[in-house]
């Protein structure tokens, strides 16, 4: 018996429980994972609050850990192999959030040892969403400006660090004026407070007029209009998030003028393209490798406290990514 982590019923954190369940063993292309991290997702939430998900429902898709058992027809791991988790199953089909968790082998990644097993755990699901969306997606390049709403997210901190290691200017977004300081240590060129501040108006000072290339947003709504009126001729708005409950209105007369691309973007795009997916891995961790990509970790909770790490996803205050440790 192994403790997973389900809801019997759809809501708040408080619905999480930890049961005791049976793991099967490994099938053919799947690995069984002990865990030692787990990382919080928006996406956790999500499900945690979809009323459609059949009950009880198991939950998670990021973690790190040992190898614990392979099934028939997996090749290149060995029993205690520590290795990190891809994002490109479903939570419904593979739910990973538990001491012990099924994978499928396609997902799995050894990581390099100079990562600890939170920072593993704080790695993929961030990184791979930046890198999609702005190296593969929108080709960043030195001397452009990527605008980042919710900059303070794991996503955010990954798009600024990517942003920097290409030589492009990130300029990070973020609601009140509490978390200004924090991400321009954390690699911002500038950042703008859009409870406070005007975001057109500080895009054209900071670009001398010309307006930001790429605009990597989770937010919609109606910001969404904002960030078109700040982005370049010729540029890109990449969306990969609806975080606002508002209805998003898109500018018309302003996407055509300016000759705009808006693009929908999710990272299963990349992580089931098996060719594309080991391009974008081996780019991150040549980045891990020559220390411009770091995961920032917010805050470590144990399994026990489960329900706690969820609290703190829902509250919106962290900064870089939500971990669990497991312990054994």
């Amino acid at each position: 018996m192994s403790k997973i982590i389900r809801f019997h019923s759809t809501g708040g954190p408080e619905v999480l429980t930890l049961d005791d369940i049976e793991v099967r063993d490994p099938g053919p292309g799947e690995i069984r994972l002990r865990t030692r991290a787990l990382g919080l997702n928006r996406a956790d939430a999500i499900l945690r609050n979809n009323h459609l998900v059949e009950l009880p429902s198991g939950i998670g898709w990021e973690a790190s850990g040992e190898v614990d058992a392979i099934g028939p027809d997996v090749k290149g791991f060995t029993v205690g192999d520590a290795v990190s988790m891809i994002p490109c199953f479903t939570p419904i089909d593979y739910p990973i959030h538990g001491k012990l968790a099924i994978a499928p082998a396609t997902a799995v990644v050894k990581h390099p040892d100079t990562l600890s097993w939170e920072q593993a755990a704080a790695l993929w699901g961030q990184y791979l969403t930046a890198y999609g969306a702005l190296i593969e997606t929108a080709d960043l390049k030195a001397g452009d400006t990527v605008l980042i709403p919710a900059a303070s997210s794991s996503v955010g901190l990954a798009a600024i660090q990517i942003a920097r290691s290409v030589g492009a200017r990130p300029v990070a977004l973020t609601r009140s004026s509490a978390k200004r300081r924090r991400l321009l240590d954390e690699g911002a060129e500038a950042v703008i407070v859009t409870g406070e501040e005007d975001v057109v108006t500080r895009v054209n000072e900071l670009t001398d007029g010309h307006g930001a290339r790429v605009i990597f947003d989770p937010v919609g709504g109606p910001a969404l209009a904002g960030l078109i009126g700040a982005a370049a001729p010729g540029g890109t708005v990449i969306v990969y998030g609806a975080l606002s409950s508002e209805a998003t209105t898109v500018p018309v007369m302003g996407l055509i003028f300016k000759t705009l691309t808006i693009r929908g973007y999710k990272v299963f795009e990349l992580t089931t393209d098996t060719e594309r997916r080991k391009v974008a891995v081996d780019w991150i961790l040549d980045g891990i490798a020559h220390k411009t990509l770091r995961p920032v970790i917010d805050t470590v909770f144990p399994l026990e406290d489960i329900v706690g790490a969820h609290r703190r996803l829902d509250s919106g205050s962290q900064i870089g990514k939500i971990i669990v440790t497991v312990t054994h």
